[in-house]
């Protein structure tokens, strides 16, 4: 659980997670709404997909993102 705490504690991550709570977003959206570079984007969001906060699909050549709410549910508790 700590190691949510951590991935938690970085700024750009969390907005990432608050982007997310409206719904499915594609990477690129997410990098130009947070206003991140395509690499600071792609580097947040292997670590949030690594702490399981968000899955990934892949729609053709975008990555989708979504939320993983119960990982966030725990976190809470």
């Amino acid at each position: 659980m700590s190691l949510i705490f951590e991935v938690l504690a970085e700024p750009h991550r969390r907005s990432i997670l608050d982007f997310l709570r409206e719904g499915e977003r594609a990477a690129g959206a997410i990098k130009v709404a947070l206003g991140l570079s395509q690499r600071s984007a792609s580097k947040h969001l292997g670590v949030l997909r690594e702490a399981g906060l968000v899955s990934v699909r892949t729609d053709a050549q975008r990555r989708i993102y979504r939320l993983e709410p119960d990982i966030l549910a725990e976190v809470i508790a």
